[in-house]
């Protein structure tokens, strides 16, 4: 018996995505938006392995927190503060899946960073919601 439409495809539980080694992904200069503005997103193509997120101002200069969180909503801190702080020159790194970053200053000036993050074969699709609405996220 043949399926000639049936196309098999990796999942979120598809314990090799994880265990291989990733595509890279990398980008640097991020402007990130003042306190109360609309989140920036970085989105990727694919489910990530793992995700390092870095606020790039040097730590010499005036402080200017980064926010960065899995939604929108919880980066703003609409229902609860779903976020996460980088002061100047800080690192955050993490082995999570997901399909999107939202990053905000937490101050009433702009901030910049980057984002190195490891694509597994996962197609975007098999998690299209980045965990919103999820407790912890937003």
């Amino acid at each position: 018996m043949s399926f000639p439409n049936y196309s098999y495809e990796t999942g979120l539980r598809n314990v090799s995505s994880y265990q291989a080694s990733a595509r890279p992904y990398l980008t640097s200069s991020i402007n990130v938006p003042a306190s109360g503005s609309t989140p920036k997103e970085v989105s990727f193509d694919s489910v990530t392995r793992f995700i390092i997120i870095s606020n790039t101002l040097d730590t010499s200069a005036t402080n200017v927190p980064l926010r960065f969180g899995f939604s929108a909503n919880g980066v703003r801190g609409v229902e609860n503060n779903n976020y996460a702080i980088l002061n100047n020159g800080e690192t955050f790194e993490a082995e999570f899946k997901v399909t999107s970053v939202y990053l905000m200053s937490d101050s009433v000036n702009e901030c910049s960073a980057s984002i190195i993050a490891g694509l597994t074969g996962i197609k975007r699709r098999h998690l299209e919601n980045n965990w919103s609405g999820s407790a912890g996220v937003g």
